[in-house]
This record gives structure tokens, sequence and C-alpha cells, in this order.
């Protein structure tokens, strides 16, 4: 019992799966897919360009406080030339290159971390460009197939169309029918030739009687008259 239901499984397995080869169309379903894997490129590319401009931003920042804490360090040379110099009083230029070398310090710091930063998300960035890149060759490799494949499709699509009327065609009967015909135009030929003897035959036997004979015809009707004139008294 078991193995019925399993057959009985199996049946209708193959029939759904027929069913569903029958709804799909491969061409269709490959074009689809194409044009999902062209929206995914879409969507990377534009992955792509925010990730890239995070990373000029970044780059940028950490450029903006380098050039700081170089702008710093020159103040605090500055405040203590002007010490040097009495310009300022030396307690106070002390303060103020001390805070203008904090402040470059905590600049440095900063551009430090976004230049890290930086060049993390610019590895990032040329991982997404290289996955891009292979994106689109894989597009335009399937573009490529599709249209060998297409051409495939048809031409077996052809082949299927001739083979299948070549194989509807009864070869047997056919013939079988030429064969009938050309005996029936043997047969034809073979009366026509016989009756063309028999025609031949006639013709010739007569004439090789009236030879033997060596009686024209047309003497034989003047004796015939003469014979019938005697019987009925004519002179």
């Amino acid at each position: 019992m078991a193995g019925v239901f399993s057959r009985i499984f199996k049946v209708g397995q193959a029939q759904a799966h027929s069913v569903v080869d029958k709804l799909e169309d491969p061409i269709k379903m490959t074009e689809q897919g194409i044009r999902d894997l062209k929206n995914d490129l879409q969507g990377s590319m534009q992955s792509l360009a925010q990730v890239k401009a995070l990373a000029i931003r970044m780059r940028k920042d950490a450029e903006d406080q380098q050039k700081l804490a170089g702008d710093y360090e020159r103040k605090a040379m500055l405040l203590l030339q002007k010490m040097q110099g009495g310009e300022l009083d030396a307690g106070q230029a002390e303060r103020l290159a001390t805070e203008s070398l904090t402040k470059k310090e905590e600049a440095a710091n900063r551009g430090t971390q976004l230049t890290a930063d930086w060049q993390a998300q610019q590895k990032m960035a040329d991982q997404l460009q290289g996955k891009v890149e292979k994106l689109k060759q894989t597009i335009s490799r399937y573009e490529n197939e599709l249209v060998t494949l297409k051409a495939r499709a048809k031409t077996a699509s052809s082949m299927k169309k001739i083979n299948q009327q070549l194989s509807s065609v009864d070869s047997s009967s056919t013939v079988a029918m030429l064969e009938r015909m050309k005996d029936k135009v043997n047969e034809e030929e073979s009366l026509a030739e016989a009756y063309g003897d028999i025609g031949q035959i006639g013709t010739s036997l007569d004439e090789e009687i009236n030879a033997a004979l060596d009686t024209p015809a047309a003497s034989s009707a003047s004796d015939s008259l003469a014979a019938l004139k005697a019987k009925m008294g004519i002179q």
C-alpha cells in the first residue's frame, strides 16, 4: 500500500512540474532576472556614491583639522615671540601659548582620528566599487548570453516544428501509393503496346493472304461484277 501511495505522489509531483514548465517562459524569466540585477546595480551605485561622498568629507575634515593644528602651533610661536620681544607679559603669553598648544593637540588628534576613519571609509568604497564593477560585468555577460540563447531557442523551435511535420508524414502509405501508381502506369503502357501489336497483326495478315493469292482487291471486285451481270443475263 505504501508503494502505491509513493507512486501516486511521484505522478502528482511530475504533473505539478509539468504545469510549472508550461506556465514559465525561461527567456522571459531571464529577462526579468536581468532587469532585477539592473535595479540592484542602480541601488549599489547610489550606495557607492554615498560611501564615496562620506569618504571625501572625512578626508577634507581631516585635512582641515591638521591645518587647524598647524595654525594653533604658529599662534603659540607668535605669542612666545611677542613675549620675548617684550610686547606681551610673560605670564599671559605663556598661558595663551599653552592654550594654543592644547587646541593644537586636540585638532591634531581629531585629524588623526578622521584620517583613520577616512582610510577605513575609502577601503569600503574601494571594495564596493569592485563589487559594482563585477555586477556590471555579470549583467553584460548575461545580456550577451541571452542574445545567443534567444537565437538558439528560435533555431530549436524551427527545427522542432520541421521535425514534427516530418514525423507526421506516413512514408509507408506514400510509398505504397506510389508503387500502386507505378503498377497502374505499367499496366496501361502494356495494354497500349498490346493493342498496337494486335492492329499490326490484322493488317499484315490480309496483306499476306492477298500476296499469296496474287489477287489484288480491285481485280476481285471486277470479277464479282462480271459474275453478277452473267447471273442477271446482262450482256
